[in-house]
């Protein structure tokens, strides 16, 4: 059996837009109202994946959930057309790209059964949110079928879970064993803290890991206030290598202090305050990299354009580059569209160690099969949505019409569509 890690990519889905329902991400918020390009958003999506895939990565894919979620507006007692505008606005956001927050993934060779568990985040903390697991349970749960995974319903309310966003692992390799890093909040100042220990030590129990090599992590007050909304804005970890900002944990000595306990190999690259500080962080995603390991096992880190246009992070990482630290490579990826409602290239993925045999082959790509999901975005995608008139019935009728031409090309069967879509037309 080959291990190997996959990034699993979620495909921009065509009712992107900025509607700015986001509280405590200061990228949604900012750009509220904005004109959106959905199908600019997911063919940058579409070329970081191809980008993966030529630095022999190995590449999969999400799709978007079906929108207007029609099922979920009937069981609030009404339908899209007579809906208020702000449930309109949740009912069809896009936001299940980020699929970072999909699920918390532990490999086999993490867990007492010797079994890939993913269990699905139940995202309650934001309405446009807490409607999308039963769509990612019903996706992964077919991705994953073979008996070598275990895919896991939510943690029930009100004990937030915002998956793999708030999770990191440690391990000499991706098929060695590893420690579990689960990051939560207490407090986040004027923003709500997403992760609730309970919903992270819940996971952990159902994935059946070892306490010994599992670590519960408060992420700091400062750094949610600051608008790290999840912890992958201020931390990233890959191999043996953690990343992360001076402030992104509430107490940094102890947190390092037991991780060098249980693995002593972990090399910590920390980002000082008085170089970059959160401010600068957050902004340019610095931390929301994808941070990999390519065949050669050189360690690369995947950045938003973001980061190389703000001077006191790109010098930084410069310097960085220039050591003899484990990052020895920079690689920047266009995902602007992403970016613009908070969300960078690490947002974008969820990562799953295991054996491609065992994955549902319609959902791994090459270069071939981007090709053909980009000729369906070029020919279904809106070109761009204006937030004012997400009740234009003409723009709702396309959006639909995009989805199912997605399906069709993944060559679904209609059982499948059925129980892929947690959603039903108006009809």
């Amino acid at each position: 059996m080959t291990m190997v890690e996959i990034n699993f990519d979620g495909l921009i889905g065509p009712s992107h837009n900025y509607a700015g329902l986001s509280h405590g991400n200061l990228a949604a918020t900012r750009n509220a109202g904005a004109i959106s390009r959905p199908r600019a958003a997911a063919l940058q999506g579409i070329a970081k994946m191809r980008a993966n895939i030529a630095l022999g990565l190995t590449q999969g894919v999400l799709l978007p959930h079906a929108r207007p979620n029609h099922r979920w507006l009937a069981s609030l007692n009404t339908d899209y057309a007579t809906a208020s505008l702000p449930l309109k606005a949740q009912a069809l956001s896009a936001s299940a790209m980020w699929a970072a927050n999909a699920a918390t993934v532990s490999p086999a060779t993490d867990t007492a059964d010797a079994r890939c568990h993913l269990t699905v985040a139940n995202l309650v903390t934001m309405p446009h949110r807490s409607h999308e697991w039963r769509g990612t349970l019903a996706q992964l749960r077919l991705i994953f079928a073979n008996p070598a995974f275990a895919v896991h319903p939510p943690v029930p309310a009100p004990f937030g879970d915002e998956g793999a966003a708030n999770h990191m692992r440690i391990a000499d390799r991706h098929d060695a064993p590893g420690i579990e890093i689960f990051v939560y909040g207490v407090s986040g100042g004027g923003f709500p803290a997403r992760q609730r220990i309970e919903a992270s030590e819940a996971v952990a129990r159902g994935h059946r890991l070892d306490p010994a090599r599992t670590l519960f992590v408060e992420q700091s007050e400062a750094a949610i206030a600051a608008g790290a909304f999840h912890n992958d804005v201020v931390a990233v970890a890959n191999g043996p290598v953690l990343f992360a900002h001076e402030q992104a944990f509430a107490d940094k000595a102890g947190f390092y202090a037991a991780l060098h306990e249980r693995m002593p190999s972990v090399q910590i690259v920390e980002v000082p305050a008085s170089a970059v500080g959160l401010e600068d962080a957050i902004t340019s995603y610095l931390f929301n990299a994808q941070l990999v390991t390519l065949p050669d096992e050189t360690v690369a880190l995947i950045l938003p354009e973001e980061a190389r246009a703000n001077p006191r992070v790109w010098t930084w990482l410069q310097t960085m580059i220039a050591g003899n630290g484990p990052i020895r490579r920079l690689e920047v990826v266009n995902v602007r569209e992403s970016m613009a409602n908070g969300g960078g290239p690490a947002c974008l993925r969820l990562r799953v160690v295991a054996d491609p045999a065992t994955i549902d082959p319609r959902f791994l790509v090459d270069d071939a099969r981007l090709d053909q999901l980009a000729a369906i975005v070029e020919t279904h995608w809106p070109e761009m949505i204006d937030p004012a008139a997400i009740g234009d019935t003409a723009l709702i009728a396309q959006i639909e019409r995009a989805h199912a031409a997605l399906l069709d090309s993944i060559g679904l069967t209609r059982a499948e569509a059925v129980g892929l879509i947690d959603s039903l037309p108006s009809s």
